[in-house]
């Protein structure tokens, strides 16, 4: 899952786009390279938020949490005392889709990712993910893991060796156990993040390089997956490729939307992602399963992402310029990160516990969660995330 808070240049004049909107209040320089490779124009201006593209990553993020809570059994089962099918007899069908709220976060990322590096310098990019990805990480992390410690919780928390470990969101790679049970998606993120700093931040963003990029990248992926070796599989994610590099075409149908190429790699993307997707969720109906997903609802739900992601790029959905929209996307990264390992506490507290019936359990479960988000947004976000960026993004001296 990607954050909020990144920028976005400016499309040059005569693109064919309508006036566009931003995802920060901060200023973005758009660059435009000569054939010697210097920059010879940068024009920042100033733009308002997408605050429609912040609303959908609360879907997103309410997607997951309906799975977590009510879409799958494993330790939610225990908290709620039994299975979340019975809980929910009808909705649990429904909620078993909210997983697909992270391929609609990772076609966010790639838009939100390519707008973020284009013109930025690679020490400006790093400090900007950096920035906005560890304070509430680490806050989670370290949270969930005092929190599985108390004794009256009765869930196992993780070693401490294997706590510190998480702090380097390289737990994974490392075969250490998991504090956050979604931090797998940001090692997703990570792995896109490297891919697309040295394959176009580093070298300068361009629309050509940037095209090069996710036509190698779709390739190469499909190689990957036939050639079943796990060391490309970790390196190029093929199951994961078509929705950052979806989002990524998406960026460039938003500076261009007459950019036929760049449709086409929404198009390719749109078509591999949906096969995924199925091919991942999908499964014969059986008794014994928790969840029976239909193909065409797994497809029109993908497509949905796509299409949202698409209606926003191209100003279709400026309309929802409602100010609230601006905390929900501020709320969403801490809401994610820790709605899933707490939210089990909580429900056993008030279902088990009180007593309250299973759907008054789930929305206040909810509250609780997004009121945690929003101190973690204002207590820590608000006070590290600075310091972080500043930092990072200063010139060193060499004393050499």
């Amino acid at each position: 899952m990607i954050p909020p808070g990144t920028t976005l240049p400016k499309p040059s004049p005569g693109a064919g786009t309508s006036a566009r909107t931003n995802t920060n209040t901060a200023t973005h320089t758009a660059t435009k390279r000569g054939a010697g490779g210097a920059t010879s124009r940068a024009s920042p201006r100033a733009r308002p938020r997408l605050r429609a593209l912040d609303g959908l990553r609360l879907v997103a993020a309410l997607m997951v949490a309906a799975y977590h809570y009510g879409g799958r059994d494993g330790e939610i089962s225990e908290a709620w005392g039994n299975s979340p099918a019975l809980q929910f007899p009808t909705a649990h069908e429904w909620f078993a889709y909210g997983c697909l709220g992270v391929q609609i976060f990772f076609v966010i990322s790639g838009f939100v990712i390519c707008m973020s590096g284009w013109g930025r310098p690679p020490r400006s990019f790093f400090a900007s993910r950096a920035s906005r990805l560890l304070p509430s990480y680490w806050a989670a992390v370290l949270l969930v893991t005092a929190v599985f410690a108390l004794p009256f919780v009765a869930y196992e928390a993780v070693s401490p060796s294997d706590a510190l470990v998480n702090l380097t969101m390289l737990q994974q790679p490392l075969g250490a156990d998991r504090v956050l049970g979604v931090c797998w998606t940001l090692w997703a993120e990570l792995r896109f993040y490297a891919l697309f700093a040295l394959c176009v931040v580093l070298p300068g963003a361009t629309r050509a390089r940037v095209v090069l990029f996710c036509a190698v990248w779709t390739l190469a992926a499909a190689v990957s997956e036939a050639a079943d070796t796990p060391l490309l599989d970790l390196v190029l994610m093929p199951q994961y490729a078509p929705y950052f590099i979806g989002g990524i075409g998406v960026y460039l149908v938003h500076r261009d939307r007459r950019d036929l190429t760049a449709w086409g790699i929404v198009g390719v993307s749109w078509l591999i992602g949906q096969h995924y997707a199925v091919a991942q969720l999908w499964h014969a109906p059986d008794p014994a399963s928790f969840s029976d997903r239909s193909s065409l609802v797994i497809i029109a739900v993908v497509t949905a992402g796509f299409a949202a992601v698409l209606l926003i790029a191209l100003g279709h959905l400026e309309w929802m310029n409602w100010r609230w929209l601006t905390v929900a996307g501020a709320l969403t990264y801490p809401f994610y990160l820790v709605h899933e390992h707490l939210g089990w506490v909580f429900v056993r507290a008030l279902h088990q516990g009180l007593g309250l019936p299973s759907y008054a359990t789930l929305v206040l479960t909810v509250a609780a969660m997004l009121a945690l988000a929003w101190l973690l947004n204002r207590y820590v976000e608000g006070w590290l995330t600075p310091l972080i960026r500043t930092g990072l993004s200063r010139p060193r001296l060499d004393l050499r």
